[in-house]
């Protein structure tokens, strides 16, 4: 049953995926008396999860960032992916409560100094990466990647009525040749189908921006035009 959500706008600052470009974001009620069930009614409308705020982008001058799902029990492995996972086939995946340890967020840190240097991101407090990927209202767990007793990646996932959404994926940057991003979201697309969901929400791609194209490798996915979700195969 939907109901009514008060929407705030933010304030515009530097995209951080485009140059030259600003980005402005809105904002669900963080005061809404059910915060769950806000999440689960806007993820289906192009919203995200950032801590525990729900938010999507309303650019003025732009409508780069294009919602994405695919659908995973018409998903089918490609070559890439059969590689990947052979060669990933010794690690040990685990779902996990989401919370904050010391080696969880060693890890973070790790990988926030290596691909997010200069960003703002980089040297993060523990308070930092609480506010950031857990919340107090969610379904999330972690998909936890490890190498015997070494953990190597953690993929923040949210569970919502409608499907699971990758909210974020950190890993070992020294171990980037295992492709453990990728890895991950082959992960959460074995989850989803154990759960019987049909979507997994992969948050925005963006045309034009390296670090959003492997987004749109996943066929076939959904794009939300702002109004429908539209097939792409």
């Amino acid at each position: 049953m939907s109901q009514r959500i008060k929407l705030f706008q933010g304030t515009e600052n530097s995209c951080g995926y485009l140059p030259d470009r600003l980005a402005l974001n809105i904002y669900a009620d963080p005061h809404h008396p059910n915060p769950g069930g806000v999440y689960n009614q806007l993820i289906s409308r192009g919203f995200r999860r950032s801590g525990e705020f729900v938010y999507r982008p309303a650019c003025n001058s732009c409508k780069a960032c294009v919602p994405v799902r695919i659908l995973v029990n018409e998903c089918r492995l490609r070559r890439t992916d059969r590689r990947n996972l052979k060669l990933n086939q010794d690690l040990t995946v685990r779902y996990c409560k989401a919370r904050f340890t010391p080696e969880y967020f060693e890890l973070y840190q790790r990988y926030l100094a290596e691909r997010h240097a200069g960003d703002g991101m980089d040297n993060p407090t523990p308070e930092d990466f609480e506010r950031f990927l857990l919340n107090p209202w969610g379904d999330t767990v972690f998909v936890e990647i490890r190498l015997d007793d070494q953990c190597l990646a953690v993929a923040v996932t949210d569970a919502t009525s409608s499907g699971l959404s990758a909210v974020y994926t950190f890993f070992d940057p020294a171990m980037a040749h295992r492709g453990l991003g990728r890895f991950a979201i082959l992960q959460q697309i074995a989850l989803s189908t154990e759960m019987n969901f049909e979507h997994l929400y992969l948050g925005y791609w963006i045309e034009g921006c390296n670090k959003m194209d492997y987004k749109a490798d996943y066929r076939p996915q959904e794009q939300f035009d702002g109004a429908n979700w539209l097939r792409v195969d």
